[in-house]
């Protein structure tokens, strides 16, 4: 049964997934810069993201190795996909990714202003949803077919679909920083009404502990 997932997404110990003032000089805003460095230097980061060899083995690389397998769809929102804020002066941003995007599949962008969409090197098509998070999911699990369909960022988007209850599966990388204030993840949300309650934990690198929640039964 093809599962709607989270995977890789990096918490501060005291829960935020993005620091304030996000922007072209800080993608994941002012002082969260410490929040994804347990994957960098991981085989998977450096092959799909960077597109360079190398690389530290181990438990951190297994989790991001496992993050892209029978991925068929991406969704992420509009803070994922960049800094333009508001409706899009044009069509000139493309992405963080360069001209070949990690994703090699259907990307839903989620938000609240129309642009068309556009292939990208490497078989990654973006797509610029503005009739909510259901209506993406549906187009997601249409394009994804048998596959899982992967949920990204940012905290606004997981955290709708986190109030809806329908993600299978979440996996938190809980890295050692502290960043006190911007966007926190879980606050306020009741998780086992969502239905997640089965958790696992592993111990990675670079002090960084992984934390994997599933739906519990029924």
């Amino acid at each position: 049964m093809p599962r709607l997932r989270v995977d890789c997404f990096s918490l501060s110990l005291d829960g935020y997934g993005a620091g304030p003032d996000q922007g072209p000089e800080a993608p994941v805003g002012v002082g969260a810069e410490g929040l994804h460095q347990w994957m960098f230097d991981t085989p998977s980061f450096r092959r799909r993201v960077l597109g360079e060899g190398g690389g530290r083995t181990g438990i951190n690389e297994d989790f991001v190795a496992r993050s892209f397998e029978n991925a068929g769809a991406w969704i992420i929102g509009r803070n994922m996909f960049g800094p333009v804020r508001g409706p899009w002066p044009d069509d000139s941003w493309k992405g963080w990714w360069g001209t070949t995007p990690p994703f090699h599949c259907d990307v839903f962008v989620v938000t609240r202003h129309p642009r068309a969409s556009f292939e990208m090197e490497g078989g990654t098509v973006f797509h610029f949803v503005t009739n909510g998070i259901h209506a993406a999911l549906d187009r997601a699990r249409a394009a994804a077919g048998s596959r899982d369909v992967r949920v990204g960022g940012g905290i606004s988007t997981l955290r709708q679909y986190l109030e809806a209850g329908v993600i299978d599966e979440m996996h938190l990388a809980v890295a050692p920083v502290v960043i006190g204030k911007g966007e926190n993840l879980l606050q306020g949300l009741d998780l086992p009404a969502g239905g997640l309650g089965n958790v696992t934990v592993a111990a990675g690198e670079h002090g960084v502990t992984h934390y994997t929640l599933r739906r519990t039964a029924g």
